[in-house]
């Protein structure tokens, strides 16, 4: 039993439309360039079982592992001990409706750093806010 699902926290989620083509946005959230280029450095690949790390900065080469590549429609990977990252693309007449999901967040679990989900969380709702944003910005340019 990896989460208690009675103290599972929602899914941080962020949807939006962007002004590109499905295949930029899936260069953009599923190439190590593209994910550096508005997330952080990474050496992630496209492939199921692929292990990489992110870059977080001050927190050091955070391990992650791919977990479901159907392209140009959906991404996933594990994202640390306990979270995965979900990038959902779907296309709209030449535009891309984009949904990002972050999961994993129990109200009693604690990050690799002991912080708390629950705060951490509210943290990471806010820096998704603006990285949704920003990945706009990028696909749009």
């Amino acid at each position: 039993m990896e989460n208690s699902t009675n103290n599972a926290l929602p899914d941080i989620r962020h949807t939006g439309v962007f002004q590109a083509p499905i295949q930029k946005v899936w260069e953009a959230v599923a190439t190590p360039e593209g994910l550096s280029a508005w997330f952080m450095p990474n050496d992630m690949q496209p492939v199921v079982g692929h292990e990489f790390h992110i870059n977080a900065g001050p927190y050091g080469m955070s391990p992650c592992k791919v977990t479901e590549v159907d392209p140009p429609h959906r991404l996933a990977f594990r994202w640390g001990k306990d979270w995965t990252l979900v990038f959902e693309l779907k296309e709209l007449d030449g535009k891309t409706e984009v949904t990002l999901i972050h999961s994993g967040w129990s109200a009693d679990q604690v990050t690799e750093f002991n912080q708390p989900h629950t705060i951490v969380r509210e943290t990471m709702d806010q820096g998704w806010a603006g990285l949704h944003q920003k990945l706009g910005r990028y696909v749009e340019a």
